[in-house]
């Protein structure tokens, strides 16, 4: 993300914290004992992990951009919350995260693509599953990639907001190579770019489940939405749970 201080403003507005996202993770965190571990990663500017934090949660937020970083430690306003963010990557979370201390672990709005490599996105989850308590989950919410991958180029769902519109394109080169180009678009029309021709891998669901459970997970639960709506093979998006 070359230009990501073009989206900082914007962020929580294309990728608000809903109702539903919270009343889901409400009732995902609520069958752990107090307090619950709780890690983030690809956190932004941790809108949710402040608002997890003040329900007796113990919140992690990892985030490699530093603008969002700031942002959301900005928002940590409350010392008393058990709140901590830190810029760090997935590559290096297993080595400096406490093994088997999480309940659950998050990759939301999209960001597990940004793990670019088959090889590091199978690290990732194995590397999860090292850091999460035995009945510990991991919930990532992305694109339908079965849905853009059969194009050489394909467009992402638009995010808008009531000032800015996010338009994503996705190039294929070949099966191990994809590139995502992003743009902010203003209402008076100026185009801002948020990355152009970042390297980033679409994962699909077999992936998902192929890669889940060579690391040892054995359930693996599909929705299109944060309401749990069962996903098909047309749903744009999804939300996934992996136990």
């Amino acid at each position: 993300m070359d230009s990501i201080k073009n989206i900082v403003e914007y962020y929580d507005e294309l990728y608000p914290v809903t109702q539903e996202q919270y009343e889901f993770y409400d009732s995902l965190l609520s069958v752990f004992p107090k307090p619950v571990k709780f890690l983030n990663i690809g956190c932004g500017t941790g809108i949710l992990e402040n608002r997890l934090a003040k329900d007796i949660t113990d919140v992690t937020g990892l985030e490699t951009i530093k603008e969002l970083l700031e942002s959301a430690a900005r928002k940590h306003r409350n010392q008393l919350m058990a709140v901590r963010f830190f810029q760090m990557s997935t590559i290096e979370m297993v080595r400096f995260l406490g093994k088997g201390f999480y309940n659950v672990i998050s990759c939301l709005n999209n960001r597990i693509i940004f793990i670019h490599d088959k090889v590091l996105l199978r690290k990732f989850f194995f590397d999860c599953k090292q850091l999460l308590k035995p009945d510990g989950m991991v919930v990532l919410q992305l694109y339908n990639y079965d849905l853009y991958i059969q194009k050489s180029t394909s467009i992402l769902p638009e995010l808008i907001s009531i000032r800015v519109t996010l338009k994503s394109k996705l190039e294929c080169v070949n099966e191990e190579e994809y590139y995502l180009t992003q743009n902010i678009e203003t209402g008076n029309g100026r185009i801002y770019p948020v990355c152009t021709k970042a390297s980033v891998y679409p994962i699909r669901r077999d992936e998902i489940e192929s890669f889940a459970r060579e690391a040892g997970f054995t359930s693996i639960e599909y929705y299109s939405d944060y309401k749990k709506t069962p996903a098909n093979d047309q749903s744009s998006n999804l939300v996934v749970i992996v136990k």
